[in-house]
């Protein structure tokens, strides 16, 4: 990911805008009108709900993301795999480790699964909003319903043309929308000024005495302001962490005096279906159909951003090898992370167009909303406790404590929407996270089952067969994971068969715990014709290694590589395998010359 910091102030500004508030910056397209369908409008409520609202994007995003997650960077990038990989450090063994990796896998799971319903989600609230346009009102759902999945189908299609064309006009657009969001809301909130007084956290407290249980249960809709907040942290990355912190604040500014605007709207027409869209269409009805316009586009804008987080997670996930390697095209000469993952796009977007005609209307889909956010934020909380305890922060702990607290009180509050669909959160968490299982436990079995040999004892045998000279001209490559032991299809090349060519070259390709940096390692004396040549790359770099090699003057002949041939009875090691046949391998990943490649298959009974 090659970073361009050179970015002016406002640029960086204008960036942050489109690549990592579209998510949270349409929650008031859906939020108050979401909870106002619980909760009677009366003057108590609204001031107690705006005061939740104020307070959940205080402590949970501002808090929570900005000040205290981003804190936590490595070579600026952010995300529960990174705080993983700091915890793997800190911790060097023992049981913390293993509960770090399992928070992390839910944590990811989680995220990937939120990846499906915010898009459907936003799309479809926005669409909605046509229901308010003269002579639409009847509108049937099933025909919005249809108009929100071609949209999501368009925006899925033109994934693999790459997005980088598009993100110079994503600022603006978001911009545009942010600026219309914060206008209306100050137009008004100018007819009722006393709502300002809502920021006071005793109207929150009035609201819990006042409705009891109920009120709890209403946190799990009150979130759906916060939904998004994670890509403050995720997204870290891509643009460094002051364009996105600053840009925060513009963007808190403008969607909480909107919400003010919309509480203000409410009280005087206690009636409304739709709030936002009917505060617009109240104030300035010329603009409402540009303004309609603009809302679908910064839906658009906020589902592209998630698609890009979703390709960048699994690509994570395939270099710390938690997942299988899927084809990856990098659609862009200029920024490494513009990358596309076919078969995680079109998974997504079936999954994406299936959840809106499952659902039908925005108002049900927010029912499966909120469970996975906040899990994930409770996560991310939890993460933030292990790290700080073990640095000079210590001081941060209680403060996480306190916020992780908040995060469960949200998470358990999610619960009551089970029921409703909140499952559907579970199912679709519930399919990354099987795979990691299974991808990471597969793997250390298949290890462990494959009874590499150690290096001296090759050696040995090795230094027999070389020293008779009946060797083959030229460079001969093989590829194992690491230098220290030789994989079986090794030994079967170069001690049963006795290929061996005058120049043997045995390449290990290992992803370090950093983002970015490659350096190369290359052993020219291991024994007679014989050569080690190591590449670490971080997790995020995209490797040439046809390149590498030319550069260390090595041309080689042929290229071997392993295959297993899996032999199981075990159901689940039939899925492994199934994974594995499916998924391409190693060679096909790196995009190596299938020419000169030569795979030696190895029968392993697992």
């Amino acid at each position: 990911m090659i970073r361009k910091h050179g970015d002016s102030f406002w640029g960086g500004i204008v960036k942050a805008l489109g690549l990592v508030f579209g998510d949270i910056g349409t929650s008031p397209i859906y939020t108050l009108t979401v909870v106002f369908t619980l909760t009677k409008p009366t003057t108590a409520n609204v001031y107690g709900i705006l005061s939740l609202v104020f307070w959940t994007m205080t402590i949970l995003v501002t808090a929570e993301y900005a000040w205290l997650a981003m804190s936590l960077g490595r070579k600026g990038q952010g995300g529960e795999i990174v705080l993983r990989e700091i915890i793997i450090k800190l911790f060097k063994k023992g049981r913390m480790l293993a509960f770090a990796g399992f928070l992390s896998f839910l944590g990811v799971s989680l995220l990937l699964g939120d990846g499906v319903i915010t898009p459907a989600i936003s799309i479809l609230s926005a669409v909605e909003g046509l229901l308010l346009i003269p002579g639409l009102e009847t509108t049937p759902q099933s025909i919005l319903v249809c108009i929100a999945a071609m949209i999501a189908f368009t925006l899925f299609f033109f994934q693999s043309r790459g997005t980088d064309k598009m993100a110079g006009v994503f600022g603006p657009v978001m911009i545009l929308y942010f600026l219309s969001l914060l206008i209306s809301g100050v137009v008004s909130v100018a007819e009722t000024p006393d709502i300002v007084t809502a920021v006071n956290p005793w109207h929150a407290f009035e609201f819990f005495r006042n409705n009891g249980i109920a009120g709890y249960f209403v946190l799990s809709e009150v979130i759906l302001c916060s939904t998004g907040g994670e890509a403050l942290y995720a997204d870290m990355g891509h643009l460094g962490k002051k364009p996105i912190i600053r840009a925060w604040y513009f963007v808190f500014a403008a969607l909480y005096m909107n919400y003010l605007g919309q509480g203000a709207f409410l009280l005087r027409h206690p009636d409304t279906q739709n709030i936002l869209f009917g505060m617009i269409k109240g104030q300035a009805p010329l603009l409402y159909i540009p303004f309609l316009l603009i809302t679908i586009l910064a839906t658009i804008i906020a589902s592209q951003s998630i698609i890009s987080g979703v390709f960048s997670i699994v690509y994570q996930g395939i270099t710390t090898r938690l997942m299988p390697l899927f084809k990856v095209d990098y659609t862009s000469s200029q920024i490494q992370s513009q990358i596309y993952i076919g078969a995680v796009n079109w998974t997504l977007m079936v999954a994406v167009i299936f959840v809106m005609f499952f659902f039908q209307k925005s108002g049900h889909l927010a029912a499966a909303y909120g469970m996975a956010v906040t899990g994930s934020m409770t996560i991310t909380a939890i993460m933030m406790i292990m790290v700080f305890s073990k640095t000079t922060k210590r001081w941060k702990v209680p403060i996480v404590v306190v916020i992780a607290l908040i995060d469960i009180v949200y998470f358990t509050s999610t619960f009551s929407k089970f029921p409703h669909g909140a499952y559907w959160s579970i199912i679709l968490a519930s399919i990354p996270f099987s795979t990691i299982l299974l991808w990471t436990n597969g793997q250390k079995a298949l290890y462990r089952a494959l009874r590499p040999l150690e290096m001296d004892i090759f050696m040995l045998s090795y230094e027999q067969i070389y020293a008779k000279g009946k060797n083959i001209p030229g460079t001969g490559l093989f590829f194992l994971k690491g230098l220290d032991v030789i994989p079986p299809y090794i030994v079967h090349c170069v001690i049963r068969s006795n290929i061996i060519y005058e120049r043997n070259i045995f390449i290990s390709i290992v992803r370090t715990d950093e983002p970015f940096g490659t350096s190369v390692f290359h052993k020219r004396d291991v024994g007679p014709g014989l050569e080690f040549f190591e590449i670490n790359a971080g997790y995020m770099v995209v490797l040439d290694i046809e390149g590498t090699l030319k550069e260390h003057g090595i041309q080689e002949k042929v290229i071997f590589y392993g295959i297993e041939d899996i032999e199981t009875r075990n159901p689940l090691w039939k899925l492994f395998a199934l994974l594995k046949k499916l998924t391409p391998n190693f060679v096909q990943f790196n995009k190596l010359p299938a020419a000169k490649l030569q795979g030696v298959v190895t029968r392993v009974e697992m």
